[in-house]
């Protein structure tokens, strides 16, 4: 028995309820099922402190295409989602909450502020799920994971004692970025590059020995209070007589040495460049291999250092607690305090005022900055923990190299390769408290540094009570580099992980490959020995109508939650998915989301006529047995949709598979076959009725399967509607092509009377003849049988109150011609027709085939075109020549006969 379908199609009431209705039956829920191929994703972990944005719907819209076309061709999926703690984001978001209350950090106590975080965790950690619950995201939710739940700060705890073991993670002085806003070290894919305005500072040193000036420039010259050498190249013939020497320092009248190094390019400048070893990773370099002091003049927050600053690195230094690389610490003096561009206003007038600035030079340069709060981030060497990253990435380039990784598209594979071949010790140590504590403890008595998978009371070397643990956390990345595993339940052999495990597709942006993506593929293949999925799916950004990126600063986001409060979930699928194409940025307006909107009402509408005349006795068994020829166009098209949309998917091409959706629908469906269906549905035969109606239903059910991944809610509540194979239609079988279904030979003829219609039509257009207006139509053909069979078709479609097929017609009359491959066509329009205006145009018409025909014929005339084409290209260059010969002899002969009139 048919449902009936409200009037309109109203998301707002389908959507939820539809939803609730996939919850309550568990078919998001993964079973483990033997047998079955299976196929994994897990969600790129959105921050707790998200709110969900056009990114976030295209990444999990395409996401949930992919799950749900799987799980209906047959596979055993699992969508596993989660959030990620997102430390730096999360612990400013509290920190900001806490300021508002007036307190500190440090005013509560560690403790005390992470209660407050899982607290914060609590109310606002679950916001950005529901949102992507909205979108129609089909996640096993009884599987969802968050990075600092108890499985995934097992497994973070497993891995770092196992690199540790390993000599593969290691504490140590080095140069970090450090944010002095965040108050915490940052990884270098955690840097953004801005353009910005600024200056070279040409500044003037004097060589001890020889009295002369050396010329060098700088665009930070608050950071010469730092600079411990001069760096000249040992080949350069300019400064050949300098080896040796030493300049004095401007400012502080210190006595720094010049050193040889190849960091000096003899092609830039002047070839002289300061040495900065605690402000600079090159300079940091420099200094290790001249064994350079190392003094940092920059306090973690961002201001000139002081005494107070000074006495707490001596103190360091005179208890023997320094390590290798440990920097000292400058007195400023008369800067201490200021923040960094104060210092350098300042430095800048000391310099000038003592003759020691040659010239200042603007430029743009890129500055980093930090990806989340977007201060300028300062280089500062900072004893840290690093991972030891050559071991590792030497297998992750093998595995994508090799093709047990591949990316889509392919280009992309560049990015990672250079992000994994000019990659750095990583640095994972960050100075904040809410993040996976560093599982290392340091003895006050005997010195030891202990690392340990269960916390620590005493110290294993020598028994002592009196440890500590270290106070940083892990870089939020390192958890979510194990996101793959971790989260089913590794380092455990759950059965999870032994069914699901290798994943299957990632699907994530071109902009966090360094981020995450490259710290995936190497941790799988460090503790798993086995790499983390198989395919990497890359795609752009959403950028507004203009092909602005989206941003705060600009205004220009759009919420996707208002979208879909006034168009549906299903219309915002849809528009992200039209025109996709894997790694390319997309654009988004309102025009696209109403024509997808419309083209939902025009899928609604076509069910709702298909259910008005099923009715309630209507019994659904499968195609009759006898088609017709316009039964047979439709299922073969159907069947070779069904085929070209699953390779389209297949192959990750969504915006193709769609967007063959959206014109067999629109076009094949609604506007031809509905059509032509209602010759029969409106007509007295019982039989031919019930067949129209069994194809309709047919028909119907592959579009709605096919556009299931796309638009689940309105294809679910119309399969409802409709007889239907299975309880929901995301549990139904895929449509698989089938042979016995493919008529080709129908087409072909179908396809003939459809363009005689198309034609005619046209030309009514042309003429601006109203469809009220009926006319008789002749159809001149040798091909009797295929248009006797589209006579009605005619009649309905192109405006005829009465059709005559035949071979060929004696005079009839004043009539206008219509040409098309198969028949010449003629409607005895009468006095309707301008014949002088008909002979113009037929006349430009002949002109227009004339000019392709001279075009083709020079072609075939070409030995060098007929030599070296394909066969099947000449050919086919020799039938279109056969062709339009034909056409234009009855052209003319039509120009012929309204000269006559």
């Amino acid at each position: 028995m048919a449902k009936e379908l409200a009037k309109q199609y109203n998301p707002s009431e389908v959507e939820d309820r539809t939803y609730d209705f996939w919850c309550k039956n568990k078919y998001f829920h993964a079973k483990r099922e033997e047998g079955k191929k299976t196929y994994t994703i897990v969600i790129p972990p959105p921050n707790i402190t998200g709110q969900l944005h056009m990114g976030h719907a295209l990444d999990n819209t395409l996401q949930d295409i992919l799950i749900r076309y799987h799980r209906m061709a047959g596979y055993d999926t699992l969508w596993l989602p989660g959030t990620d703690h997102a430390s730096i984001a999360t612990e400013a978001k509290i920190v900001e909450k806490m300021r508002e209350e007036g307190i500190t950090k440090e005013d509560l106590g560690r403790d005390k502020f992470l209660e407050r975080a899982w607290d914060w965790k609590k109310q606002y950690g679950g916001r950005i799920i529901e949102q992507l619950k909205k979108m129609g995201s089909s996640c096993d939710w009884d599987r969802e994971r968050f990075t600092l739940d108890e499985g995934c700060s097992k497994a973070v705890r497993e891995v770092f004692v196992g690199l540790y073991d390993k000599d593969l993670i290691y504490r140590g002085n080095r140069m970090v970025n450090w944010c002095p806003h965040c108050n915490t070290s940052i990884s270098d894919a955690e840097v953004e590059y801005e353009e910005k305005e600024g200056n070279f500072w040409h500044l003037l040193y004097t060589v001890k020995e020889t009295g002369e000036k050396l010329e060098l420039a700088t665009t930070r010259p608050e950071t010469m209070l730092g600079d411990t050498a001069v760096a000249i190249n040992g080949d350069d013939p300019r400064y050949a007589h300098l080896h040796g020497c030493h300049v004095i320092l401007p400012l502080l009248n210190k006595e720094i040495p010049i050193v040889c190094d190849e960091h000096a390019d003899m092609t830039k400048g002047t070839g002289v460049v300061k040495i900065t070893p605690a402000h600079d990773p090159n300079d940091f370099e420099v200094g290790l291999r001249h064994n350079l002091p190392i003094v940092r003049t920059f306090t973690y927050d961002g201001h000139m250092t002081g005494a107070k600053d000074k006495a707490v690195a001596d103190e360091i230094f005179a208890s023997g607690r320094a390590t290798q690389n440990e920097p000292e610490v400058l007195d400023c003096g008369k800067y201490a305090g200021m923040t960094t561009l104060e210092a350098r206003k300042a430095i800048i007038a000391d310099l000038e005022a003592g003759g020691y600035i040659k010239e200042i030079e603007p430029l743009k340069h890129d500055v980093g900055t930090c990806y989340r709060c977007h201060s300028t981030i300062e280089p500062m060497v900072s004893k840290q923990w690093f991972v030891k990253m050559d071991p590792l990435a030497g297998p992750a380039i093998d595995a994508v190299e090799n093709g047990d990784i591949k990316f889509v598209p392919e280009r992309f594979k560049k990015n990672y390769m250079s992000w994994m071949r000019g990659t750095r010790d990583w640095c994972i140590s960050r100075q904040l408290w809410w993040g996976h504590r560093i599982p290392a403890w340091y003895c006050d008595d005997c010195g030891a540094t202990m690392v340990s998978k269960e916390d620590l009371c005493e110290c294993t070397k020598c028994g002592s009570k009196n440890i500590k643990q270290d106070p940083d956390t892990l870089d939020t990345w390192f958890s979510s580099a194990l996101w793959p595993f971790s989260t089913l339940g590794w380092p455990d052999e759950t059965e999870d992980l032994k069914h699901y495990y290798p994943t299957n597709t990632l699907v994530t942006g071109y902009d966090i490959i360094g981020f995450w993506v490259s710290r995936m593929i190497f941790s799988g293949l460090a503790y798993t020995d086995k790499a983390p999925f198989d395919t990497v799916l890359i795609h752009g950004l959403v950028r507004d109508a203009q092909g602005r990126k989206m941003s705060k600063s600009l205004g220009n986001g759009i919420d996707p939650l208002e979208i879909i409060d006034k168009y549906g979930a299903d219309a915002l699928r849809f528009t992200l998915a039209t025109g996709n194409s894997p790694g390319n940025d997309m654009r988004f307006s309102d025009d696209k989301v109403m024509a997808s909107r419309n083209f939902a009402n025009k899928l609604w509408n076509a069910a709702r006529f298909v259910l008005m005349y099923l009715g309630d006795d209507f019994k659904y068994n499968g195609l009759p047995q006898n088609l017709l020829i316009e039964d047979k166009w439709i299922v073969s098209k159907a069947n070779s949709l069904a085929k070209e949309v699953t390779e389209n998917l297949d192959k990750y091409e969504l915006g193709i598979a769609v967007q063959k959706l959206y014109d067999f629908i629109w076009d094949v469906f609604c506007d031809w076959y509905i059509e032509i269906a209602k010759i029969r549905l409106q007509g007295d035969d019982e039989s031919a009725k019930d067949d129209v109606k069994a194809v309709l239903v047919f028909v119907l059910t592959y579009i709605l399967k096919l556009l299931h991944p796309f638009m689940p809610f309105i294809t679910e509540e119309i399969y409802q509607a409709i007889p239907h194979d299975a309880e929901s239609i995301m549990v139904s079988e895929w449509c698989k092509f089938d042979e016995s279904l493919t008529f080709e030979a129908d087409e072909t003829e179908m396809e003939k009377i459809m363009a005689s219609i198309r034609a005619i039509r046209n030309r009514r257009a042309e003429m601006n003849i109203p469809p009220s207006k009926k006319s008789k139509v002749f159809i001149e053909t040798s091909n009797i049988a295929t248009f006797s069979n589209g006579v009605d078709f005619v009649k309905r479609l192109a405006y005829a109150n009465e059709v005559e097929v035949n071979e060929s017609f004696g005079d009839l009359g004043n009539v206008v011609t219509i040409i098309t491959d198969d028949a010449r066509v003629y409607i005895p329009l009468g006095d309707l027709v301008d014949f002088e205006a008909e002979k113009k145009r037929l006349e430009k018409e002949l002109a227009t085939a004339e000019d392709k025909l001279e075009f083709i014929n020079k072609k075939l005339n070409n030995p060098g075109f007929v030599n070296k084409a394909p066969e099947k290209v000449v050919q086919q260059n020799k039938d279109d020549a056969a062709k339009l010969e034909e056409k234009i002899a009855q052209i003319k002969k039509s120009i012929e006969e309204i000269a006559q009139q």
